[in-house]
This record gives C-alpha cells, sequence and structure tokens, in this order.
C-alpha cells in the first residue's frame, strides 16, 4: 500500500473527550511506538463510539473512518497522521 502523507505525526489523545479526527482525513496511519500491545477508539465528533481494536506493539495499521470520526487510544505510544491511499 502506498500512502500520501497530509499532516504531521502526533500522539492520540487518550480519552473520548480528546480524541482527534487528524485533520478530517478519512484515512489514518496509527503506529504503536511502544512494546505493549494498545487499545485503539473509533467514535463519533458526539463521543458515540464506532469500535475498537487492539494495535500490537511496534505495529503500524491505516485506519479508514468518516471525515468526522475521532481516534483515541490507550496510551500516547500511539501516533497518527492522515493520509491518503493512494495505491
Amino acid at each position: 500500500m502506498r500512502i500520501k502523507v497530509l499532516g504531521t505525526e502526533a500522539a492520540c489523545g487518550t480519552s473520548t473527550t480528546n480524541g482527534s479526527n487528524f485533520g478530517s482525513s478519512t484515512a489514518v496511519r496509527l503506529v504503536n511506538s511502544g512494546t505493549t500491545d494498545r487499545l485503539v477508539s473509533v467514535e463519533t465528533s458526539a463521543n458515540s463510539l464506532i469500535g475498537t481494536f487492539t494495535l500490537k506493539a511496534n505495529s503500524s495499521e491505516v485506519v479508514e473512518k468518516d471525515a468526522s470520526d475521532e481516534i483515541f487510544a490507550a496510551n500516547a505510544e500511539v501516533l497518527g497522521v492522515g493520509v491518503a491511499i493512494t495505491g
């Protein structure tokens, strides 16, 4: 998969009240920079939970979401950046 970076990577918020929509991106690359598996949550802009998944330690994933949806993680070791999927 090829991606185009659309912003600056930043630590994810760690609670429902401080999630990020990553510049209204519809795809977000997440990386767990730590050595512990971390729970990642995706919610609507109204703080209604859509779903969760575990991001393994020292791994990355691209999450597709609606532009207004927000992402937060169980620890700030999870970093995210908005991306476009190009191929």
